[in-house]
């Protein structure tokens, strides 16, 4: 779907299944100093936590979001640019164990004129495969600035 068509109540297609690895996990640990041992040390998690096996970060599936929403839209560069405008909200509902897999839904809530260009607020939910809770939701905030 063009990003720039896209009209406030729009479900955009769900997203491809994302497997969530240890090393996926470790990697945006690193990238963020966030090494607590719950996403990280795996012996420890099958003795001390109540999941039994290393979780995500919870901003690791927030992270995900721009490139999974990527999968879904399309911009064209020589018209547009997209920029990140930030987070409305953002909640945590269940935690993305180890080898867990993700996918996301996305719908346009609403479309608010700016003086750069339009703003699309954008609700997601991350639903877990095989659970019935969703990892994530929120409202996320994109600025489409049309050149």
């Amino acid at each position: 779907m063009e990003f720039s068509k896209l009209n406030v109540g729009d479900n955009l297609p769900e997203t491809a299944w994302f497997k969530i690895s240890q090393q996926k996990i470790n990697e945006f640990a690193v990238a963020t100093g966030d090494h607590q041992w719950i996403h990280i040390d795996k012996e420890r998690c099958a003795k001390e936590s109540p999941f039994g096996t290393p979780i995500a970060h919870g901003f690791l599936s927030a992270s995900l979001m721009p490139m999974m929403f990527e999968q879904v839209i399309t911009v064209d560069p020589a018209r547009n640019t997209m920029l990140n405008y930030g987070i409305d909200s953002l909640r945590f509902l269940e935690p993305v164990r180890v080898d867990d897999e993700i996918r996301y839904q996305f719908k346009v809530t609403d479309i608010e004129e700016k003086p750069t260009g339009r703003l699309f607020k954008v609700t997601a939910q991350v639903n877990i495969k095989d659970r019935d809770k969703p990892a994530l939701v929120g409202t996320f905030l994109t600025l489409l600035i049309e050149k």
